[in-house]
C-alpha cells in the first residue's frame, strides 16, 4: 500500500478509481460500494468530496488544498 492518488481512470474525480488501486479492489466494486452507501445514507458524498479534495492526482502530485494553500502563501 503506498500513497494515496487519484486516478486517471476516472467518471468524475478518480476518487474511486484510486482508492481500488490503492486496495487491490476492482475499479466496479469501489465505485458499486460508493453508490451504495450514497443512497443509504449520503456519507459517502461528503466522503467523496472530502477525497477528491485531500487526494492528489497522480500527474500533479500535489492534491487540491496544497495547491491552494500554495497559492494563498505566494499571494499573501
Amino acid at each position: 500500500m503506498g500513497k494515496l492518488y487519484r486516478s486517471e481512470d476516472k467518471v468524475i474525480a478518480g476518487v474511486c478509481a484510486g482508492l481500488a488501486e490503492n486496495f487491490g479492489f476492482d475499479v466496479k466494486v469501489m465505485r458499486i460500494i460508493f453508490a451504495v452507501c450514497l443512497f443509504l445514507g449520503g456519507s459517502a458524498a461528503v466522503l467523496y468530496i472530502i477525497l477528491w479534495v485531500l487526494m492528489p492526482e497522480k500527474k500533479n502530485d500535489k492534491s487540491y488544498a496544497e495547491r491552494m494553500r500554495e497559492r494563498i502563501e505566494r499571494e499573501g
